[in-house]
């Protein structure tokens, strides 16, 4: 079932023109050759989402899982803000977000594969300083 869901957001990218990255840096450049185009899918999309929410969250459960996920943090910190800013970095240098990047990969030049490998790189990073951070606990009696 993840993969139709994927399949049907990849679908969903691509007819909105959310892998043109043309189309994503005229939509961002706001004091140039504005083109709000993608205005109108993130409206259709959001319009969705808020329309289907509401339906969803009245069930007692849903329908292929055990339970609802615990809501995330509602907490605005530092990684919070550096990660909203490196993917802003990303996505208005590239013309390129994660999803559109990935559905792109396959019949991409060289631009979206460089940016997806930076992506994969970047999230590994991401994860070994996690790693790292986190606190060591010790199985010996202290």
């Amino acid at each position: 079932m993840a993969g139709l869901a994927g399949l049907l957001f990849a679908l969903g990218l691509g007819m909105g023109g959310m892998t043109d990255p043309a189309k994503v840096v005229g939509f961002l450049d706001i004091a140039g050759a504005w083109d709000p185009s993608l205005a109108f899918v993130m409206a259709g999309a959001l319009g969705t989402y808020g329309l289907l929410r509401q339906l969803i969250v009245r069930r007692a459960k849903p329908v292929l899982a055990k339970d609802f996920p615990a809501p995330p943090s509602a907490m605005v910190d530092g990684r919070l803000v550096g990660g909203a800013v490196l993917f802003g970095i990303g996505w208005g240098l590239s013309g390129y977000c994660p999803g559109p990047a990935l559905v792109s990969a396959p019949v991409g030049g060289a631009t979206v594969l460089l940016f997806v490998g930076a992506m994969l790189v970047g999230m590994g990073v991401f994860r070994a300083w996690e790693v790292l951070r986190a606190p060591r606990t010790s199985s010996q009696p202290g």
